[in-house]
């Protein structure tokens, strides 16, 4: 295989790598920022449980959503180890190590989500009963994603290494899923620590810039030949 041809076949799987990516971030959009709080309001179970019974196929929309983030989560993984694995090996296997924890952490979320769908619209239990279950799957799934942020951290930092080191995608943008990585480890601690920090959550922006950053790279660029050398212009 000539090198040209090697470089076409990289870039497919980057593109590819992208095309994951960027349906986790859509369906993690839609399913956590858009739909989730039509369903789950935080500090009223007695609502959610009308919540999940009168909307139950929203509820369900959001239960798919949360599979479709499970699924393109693994998918992107996955990718990044192929896209970065011969150059890389112990680099792309904890990326996409850190990557699955990620699909597990949510898929304990959206296991959560269907029992609480599946308590709200069953006919045992007496309503203090259901609304009692509710909130306790509403906490589980609340700080899945909450400590989750861990893990959405760590598996960052191999990524913005490989990108720094291997001089095929922008430095700075190596640099900035870097600093979005450690952002999201921090912020996590602080919120479970019980400080008050009320820009907390700005800690997390460099992740989101990084993170679209990546996906739009790899959907337009792909990667750079292995000698570092890119003629196309980029941002």
């Amino acid at each position: 295989m000539t090198q040209n041809t090697e470089h076409k076949n990289l870039i497919k799987t980057a593109r590819i790598t992208g095309l994951w990516y960027l349906l986790m971030a859509i369906t993690g959009i839609l399913g956590f920022m858009v739909y989730h709080s039509q369903i789950f309001v935080s500090g009223n179970p007695e609502q959610t449980l009308t919540n999940l019974v009168a909307l139950e196929s929203t509820a369900r929309v959001r239960l798919l959503l949360e599979f479709a983030i499970v699924i393109s989560q693994a998918l992107t993984a996955v990718w990044f180890f192929k896209l970065f694995k011969d150059n890389y090996e112990w680099k792309a296997w904890t990326l996409s190590i850190w990557g699955m924890v990620n699909a597990l952490i949510i898929m304990i979320s959206a296991i959560s989500i269907a029992s609480a769908i599946g308590i709200a619209n069953s006919d045992i239990g007496n309503i203090k009963e259901k609304v009692l279950l509710i909130q306790i799957l509403h906490y589980v799934i609340s700080n899945s994603w909450g400590i989750g942020g861990l893990f959405f951290g760590l598996w960052l930092l191999p990524m913005g290494y490989i990108v720094i080191k291997s001089k095929r995608m922008p430095i700075w943008l190596g640099r900035v899923i870097i600093l979005g990585g450690i952002g999201y480890v921090i912020s996590t601690f602080i919120r479970y620590s019980g400080i008050n920090f009320s820009l907390n959550k700005y800690l997390m922006l460099p992740a989101t810039i990084g993170e679209f950053w990546m996906i739009s790279y790899l959907l337009i660029f792909g990667i750079r030949p292995n000698n570092g050398i890119n003629k196309t212009k980029e941002f």
